[in-house]
């Protein structure tokens, strides 16, 4: 009687396996329904977790990494919020901000952001609790006046 020559796979082994059948399944779906885009897109084998983000900035149209939030409160850092998703996150300026107010009982004195989160909406609910935002002003930039006019 023959007995098969069986050898365990090692998880690592397995993993990739199941992450390579992912990636194949993504793509014939894209193919066939002739799309360039599918939901949790895999774009790394290493780290199928991380997302591509599109920025349209100069030089670099897509970014890849997480999205974090972060309190500094007396040199102590604290995550508020981490995401390998690609969304707007523009919108979560309010959540982090009432945590801290949870945390801590008082609002942050000022909100150091990038200029995503310096929407009107944003603006109108930092003014409203009295905390000043660290983003570019809104609208277009006064104009230069010529050198020794004042």
């Amino acid at each position: 009687m023959l007995t098969p020559n069986f050898q365990a796979i090692s998880y690592k082994s397995l993993r990739q396996l199941w992450i390579i059948q992912e990636v194949y399944r993504q793509q014939y779906e894209m193919y066939t329904q002739r799309r360039h885009q599918i939901e949790g897109r895999i774009v790394s084998l290493s780290q199928p977790h991380v997302r591509p983000i599109v920025r349209g900035k100069a030089g670099k149209t897509v970014e890849f990494g997480a999205k974090l939030s972060v309190s500094l409160v007396n040199g102590f850092a604290h995550l508020d919020r981490l995401s390998w998703e690609p969304d707007n996150e523009g919108g979560a300026l309010k959540t982090p901000v009432e945590n801290y107010h949870r945390r801590y009982g008082v609002y942050p004195e000022v909100v150091l952001a990038d200029q995503i989160f310096g929407t009107q909406e944003n603006r109108a609910f930092l003014k409203k609790q009295g905390i000043r935002f660290s983003g570019k002003a809104l609208g277009r930039p006064p104009p230069i006046a010529p050198r020794g006019k004042t």
